[in-house]
């Protein structure tokens, strides 16, 4: 018990603002009102149009994770053990796209394959085309893309990170024994980093599962996964009873797959001969060995970094007017919009929530961090703690307002609403970041501080917090760009005169004129440069 004791305040947290949120809303719409009909999920389950939907979001989530993993394992591989110029900065490139906002990579991709996309533009002007020849917005193809491009550097970096500290002692074992490349790679490396491999895909799978932005940006009304049909059913068509027992659906699904991923990452970290990531890395010699680093560069330099280069060439005007006037356009109310609001405006207050979500997330998270180190099964408490990652976040955003709507926690006009959802969001990605760190922390080193005489305090100011400082400023900054992109949450609960950047990305994304169009395209630009320069500080604190 004691060990669960650090804990107690992030649970508690949870406790207040998921569960209480969500146990609201179910008394309301669990029961025949204005606002539902009484349906519960066994008898959402009956009904064929929900099943159809739920099966869908399944397959298109299986086949995400399926192509995420083609894509991402042979990358990992290549940047796990084998060294090449510009390996840090190639690496930053693919793991950037993992803090990217969901509206910032539906608009990139918008701006390279979109009917007023580069690609489409160029073929038209080539072939003398009137319109344009590929159509993939609102396919399903393009959503798979998005998903490839979004998930592949979790497979990067749980994987490449596993193989990475791997002693290549083992690999050259079996090529003494006469295995060739192949070989090694499916009888050696592939058994051994099996856990790592599934941990990954678990994730991928949860994230893919419960995509909300890129499906209902790039899938548009012809895809429904669960959490888009949660959100029509509440906001829509008020049918709270629907929405919610389908969010109870997804929170079921994702309490099992949080589960799998946390205990397949406890298997990848059981013991095994590892070392520093450096000494495992070596000069590809071989063509099979140059094949696979050229080839994942170029998987990075046409999947990964074409759309977000695409989406900064294309916030410029370069025909019509002077080429900023996008990011000029930003501080005009053209439309005379009643609740306008400047870009400077919006970049303050996505800036002052996440500041706010980071140190929210900071006070809950070490502690919890610590007690799951300790404990020595604690898959069941990571599971939790993934529940709201794969909650609706417009089932969540209306409990809010229902819960908080009268004292004591009267918040519902409230803006610290925002950075609460926030944290909710950004606490398991937090854990997920620090764990490792505190799980491979060395024991000895602090029974030998307590054996000189240092208290509890003592030993985790001087030997813990210094150990552990790299780790958890990564967390932190991680938790950081997740609230600089957080977007299902803060589309109900942030208040009009109070918008994020990803909120006013997509006001301009919904409406219609190449102005509005060339304006979301600079909001997204300034919004990737931050996420962008957060990863790239990561990986610099990661690599030191």
């Amino acid at each position: 018990m004691k060990h669960v004791a650090p804990a107690m305040p992030a649970l508690l947290f949870l406790a207040v603002f998921f569960a209480w949120p969500l146990v609201a809303i179910g008394q309301v719409s669990f029961t025949s009102g204005a606002f539902g009909r009484g349906a519960t999920p066994l008898t959402v389950l009956q009904d064929p149009a929900y099943l159809g939907i739920l099966a869908f979001t399944f397959w298109q989530a299986a086949l995400s994770t399926l192509l995420t993993l083609l894509a991402g394992l042979p990358i990992a591989l290549a940047f796990a053990r084998y060294r090449f110029a510009g390996q840090r900065f190639w690496r930053t490139i693919a793991v950037v796209p993992f803090v990217m906002p969901t509206v910032v990579v539906a608009a990139a991709f918008s701006a390279l394959l979109g009917p007023r996309g580069v690609i489409n533009q160029l073929l038209q002007s080539l072939f003398g085309l009137e319109q344009p020849p590929i159509q993939l917005l609102g396919s399903l193809p393009l959503v798979l893309l998005a998903h490839v491009f979004y998930n592949v550097s979790v497979v990067i970096r749980v994987v490449g990170g596993f193989l990475s500290g791997l002693s290549p002692h083992l690999e050259e074992v079996a090529a003494n024994l006469g295995a060739n490349r192949w070989q090694v790679v499916r009888s050696v490396l592939l058994p051994l980093a099996l856990p790592a491999i599934g941990a990954a895909a678990a994730l991928t799978f949860l994230f893919t599962f419960s995509s909300f932005g890129v499906m209902l940006i790039l899938g548009g009304a012809r895809f429904a996964t669960l959490e888009v049909e949660i959100y029509r059913r509440a906001t829509q068509m008020l049918r709270l009873d629907v929405a919610a027992s389908l969010a109870i659906i997804q929170m079921a699904i994702t309490l099992l797959v949080g589960w799998t991923s946390a205990w397949l990452e406890a298997r990848a970290g059981l013991p095994l001969e590892m070392q520093p990531a450096d000494h495992a890395r070596r000069r590809p010699s071989t063509p099979a060995e140059h094949a696979l680093v050229y080839g994942s560069l170029t998987f990075i330099i046409l999947v990964l970094l074409a759309p977000m280069a695409t989406l900064v060439l294309r916030s410029f005007d370069w025909e019509s007017g002077p080429p900023w006037r996008y990011y000029l356009a930003l501080g005009q109310n053209v439309r005379g919009a009643l609740f306008f609001v400047p870009p400077q405006v919006a970049i303050g207050n996505s800036l002052l929530f996440a500041f706010a979500t980071m140190l929210l997330t900071m006070l809950l998270g070490v502690p919890l961090v610590y007690a799951l180190a300790r404990l020595r099964r604690g898959q069941a408490l990571e599971a939790i703690l993934l529940l709201p990652l794969g909650s609706s976040a417009a089932t969540l955003g209306l409990g809010f307002l229902m819960a908080f709507d009268q004292p004591p926690l009267a918040l519902r006009t409230s803006v610290v609403l925002l950075p609460i959802a926030h944290t909710l969001v950004a606490l398991p990605f937090f854990v997920r970041a620090a764990l490792p760190a505190f799980r491979a922390l060395d024991r000895r080193l602090r029974e030998a501080a307590r054996g000189l005489g240092a208290g509890p305090l003592q030993v985790m100011w001087h030997v813990d917090l210094p150990l552990l400082a790299p780790s958890l400023a990564a967390a932190a900054i991680f938790a950081f760009a997740v609230s600089l992109g957080e977007f299902g949450a803060s589309l109900l609960i942030a208040r009009p005169e109070y918008p994020t950047m990803p909120i006013a990305i997509y006001r301009f994304l919904g409406q219609p004129g190449a102005l509005n169009y060339g304006q979301a395209l600079a909001m997204s630009s300034l919004l990737m440069l931050v996420t962008a320069s957060s990863a790239a500080l990561i990986e610099w604190i990661r690599l030191r």
